[in-house]
């Protein structure tokens, strides 16, 4: 009786033990840049990869808490890697890849993100005097960019305009700024304005 006691409680523990390796824990806090603070109430989303394979796969879904913190626990499968996605309104997507070869299964993977919030510049061109000839250029120098609602960093040309205004996505919080100059002309110069989160500011050149 004994002997049979002590072999059930051997397999429980071996159990429990294979149990708990087999698992990953991917947590962290995910941060508002714009607002220096924790970005609460977010969707978070791991997928995974499996190994020859180029789909992903929904592990789970959470929301982040009031301090920004997400957690996932799942089951140590063959995969390649474990894509995390972060979405709220207003703020920009996250889409960041995990090396499954970079998980521990011996203590809590702790990864932080950081994102900020959208805010967008009305660059309001107010020419007084348009004529035929009449050329403005201006290249981006400072502001969001490499993003599918990004405004192009190229050198843009704008003619014979009178009052034209472009919209163009930033972080929030922080500078916008574009180098200008007028086509056979003197007038040349640099503008810029911190755009402010969540809302749209204006940043007028008259000429």
């Amino acid at each position: 009786m004994h002997k049979t006691l002590y072999i059930l409680l051997t397999l429980m523990v071996i159990t429990s033990c294979k149990k708990g390796k087999a698992d990953f824990t991917i947590t962290g806090t995910i941060s508002n840049t714009s607002l220096s603070s924790a970005l609460s109430g977010a969707t978070v989303k791991l997928y995974e990869t499996a190994a020859g394979s180029a789909s992903l796969d929904l592990i789970g879904t959470t929301t982040t808490d009031l301090s920004g913190v997400y957690s996932f626990s799942f089951p140590r499968n063959q995969s390649e890697s474990y894509t995390l996605t972060c979405v709220k309104p207003n703020h920009f997507s996250l889409e960041e890849i995990i090396n499954f070869s970079d998980l521990s299964i011996e203590n809590d993977n702790i990864i932080n993100y950081s994102t900020s919030a959208k805010s967008w510049v009305k660059l309001r061109f107010l020419n007084s005097t348009p004529s035929g000839a009449d050329i403005l250029k201006y290249t981006k120098t400072a502001g969001k960019s490499g993003c599918n609602e990004c405004c192009e960093d190229s050198e843009i040309s704008l003619i014979n305009i009178l009052d034209t205004s472009i919209y163009c996505i930033n972080d929030g919080n922080s500078i916008y700024s574009y180098n200008y100059i007028q086509q056979g002309t003197t007038n040349f110069g640099e503008k810029s304005v911190i755009t402010v989160a969540y809302d749209t500011t204006e940043l007028l050149l008259s000429y």
